[in-house]
C-alpha cells in the first residue's frame, strides 16, 4: 500500500518552519450545540490554530477537568449524537483547509463499529482520531482500520511510561505523538511540568518524529515554553473557557493571543 501523507505531521512541520511550532485547539463537538461549535472550531481555525482537535463528549471523561467535563455535559444534555462528529468535520473541513482530528475515548468507536467510524470520518474529510484510553498493543483493529482509510492515529505517551512503551507508541504515532505535560487531569497549571522536556527528549531517543505537549497548557508564556522542545503545543481548556464566558468572539480573540506564543 502507498504510504499515506499526514496532513497534520505536513500542517506541524510548516509551523515549525515559519514560526516556533504548532498551535492544537481542543473543543468539544457540540457545545454549546452543535452549530456555534462548528463555528467555534473555524473561528480558531481562522484566527492561529494550526490543527483542530474535536473533542467526543462522553459519559465518564475520566481524563478530562471540571470545565471541559462541564462542557461536554453540556452537549450530551443537548442531545449529542455521535454522527454529529463526522457533520461537524465535514463543516468544518469545507469551509477551512486546517486538519481536523477526533479525540475520543475507544467506547463510543467499539460501538459504531472500528471499520465503519475510521471510514465515515474518512469520508467526512477527518484527519484522524486521538485515542487517550488505548495503547497501541491492544488496537491492532484500529490501526489496521487507519491504514485502509489513511487516518492518522495519535497515542498518548506520560512520564511514567516505560522506555519500551515510549518506543511502541513512536512506532505506532502518525501525525505526532501527544506528550502528556504532567500526571493528572486536563486544565490549567501555573507552571508546566518539568517532567515535560525529559519525556519529549525520550521520546525523541526512541524515534518520536513529532511530539506535540498538552495538558496544562493555557497562555502564550506557556505555548512559546513548550515549543522550546515540543513540535507543537495542545490548548483546550482556556479555549473551552473562552467559548463558554464569551462566545466565539471571545474564543476567537482568546485563540489569536495564545497562537502569539508559537512567533518567533
Amino acid at each position: 500500500m502507498t504510504e499515506q501523507v499526514s496532513s497534520v505531521a505536513e500542517a506541524i512541520r510548516t509551523a515549525n518552519q515559519e514560526r516556533r511550532g504548532a498551535l492544537v485547539g481542543y473543543l468539544p463537538v457540540g457545545f454549546p450545540d452543535l452549530d456555534t461549535s462548528i463555528e467555534a472550531a473555524i473561528a480558531m481555525a481562522r484566527s492561529g490554530a494550526d490543527v483542530l482537535e474535536f473533542g467526543v463528549p462522553y459519559s465518564d471523561p475520566v481524563m478530562d477537568g471540571t470545565v471541559i467535563q462541564e462542557a461536554t455535559q453540556t452537549a450530551l444534555a443537548g442531545g449529542f449524537r455521535l454522527a454529529d462528529v463526522f457533520e461537524a468535520v465535514r463543516r468544518v473541513r469545507e469551509a477551512v483547509d486546517v486538519p481536523v482530528l477526533v479525540m475520543t475515548y475507544w467506547n463510543p468507536v467499539m460501538q459504531y463499529g472500528v471499520d465503519a467510524f475510521a471510514r465515515d470520518l474518512a469520508a467526512a474529510g477527518g484527519a484522524g482520531l486521538i485515542t487517550p484510553d488505548i495503547t497501541p498493543d491492544a488496537a491492532d483493529e484500529w490501526i489496521a482500520a487507519s491504514d485502509v482509510h489513511g487516518l492518522d492515529r495519535v497515542f498518548l505517551a506520560a512520564p511514567s511510561s516505560t522506555d519500551e512503551r515510549l518506543g511502541l507508541v513512536s512506532r505506532s504515532s502518525t501525525g505526532f505523538v501527544y506528550t502528556v505535560s504532567t500526571m493528572g487531569i486536563t486544565g490549567e497549571r501555573a507552571e508546566l511540568d518539568a517532567a515535560a522536556r525529559g519525556l519529549t527528549a525520550r521520546l525523541r531517543e526512541q524515534g518520536a518524529a513529532l511530539a506535540c505537549v498538552g495538558i496544562g497548557i493555557s497562555t502564550a508564556e506557556q505555548v512559546a515554553a513548550a515549543l522550546e522542545y515540543a513540535d507543537g503545543a495542545i490548548v483546550g481548556t482556556a479555549f473551552v473557557r473562552a467559548l463558554r464566558d464569551g462566545g466565539v468572539p471571545q474564543l476567537a480573540e482568546t485563540v489569536a493571543g495564545i497562537a502569539r506564543g508559537t512567533a518567533r
